[in-house]
């Protein structure tokens, strides 16, 4: 029987986040370096790390994956951002291009006691296409229709 470890390794895919040199230097301010900043698919759960944030999720509670971009360097450089507007969350760590994931239930990611919930969080991992084909990978549908894909 494979270990806890083992099965990790087989069962999880791991999406780092792709650093513009720009965003290096501010980002480590907030703890968010390569080694702080991932996306891992694993168990049917969707876990993002971006230095001392994270959102977790299950795969059913996603509601639609839209690859989108390019951002603005003033509104997305640094820490997490949090929108007023729509309360969604960004981790960026380049300009060019990511993934926005919507939620069927809002999640909790910007503070850590969960009073603010987010509906969809973006994040600019390496292959934002690769990502989005992994969390959109057809498996049963438990709660309802499977998530849909869209290009901005």
């Amino acid at each position: 029987m494979p270990t806890r470890r083992e099965h990790d390794a087989v069962t999880s895919q791991r999406f780092p986040f792709e650093f513009d040199p720009r965003y290096r230097w501010p980002a480590r301010l907030f703890g968010i370096h390569p080694g702080s900043a991932e996306a891992v698919i694993a168990d049917e759960r969707l876990l993002i790390t971006f230095g001392p944030w994270t959102v977790e999720s299950p795969i059913s509670n996603i509601d639609g994956v839209e690859i989108s971009g390019p951002y603005s360097i003033v509104k997305t450089i640094g820490s997490a951002r949090l929108s007023f507007s729509d309360r969604g969350l960004t981790f960026a760590t380049n300009p060019r291009r990511g993934v926005c994931i919507s939620f069927r239930e809002p999640v909790c990611g910007i503070d850590p006691l969960g009073a603010i919930r987010h509906p969809g969080v973006t994040i600019t991992v390496a292959d934002p296409d690769a990502f989005a084909a992994e969390l959109l990978h057809p498996q049963p549908a438990k709660n309802g229709p499977r998530a849909h894909i869209r290009r901005a």
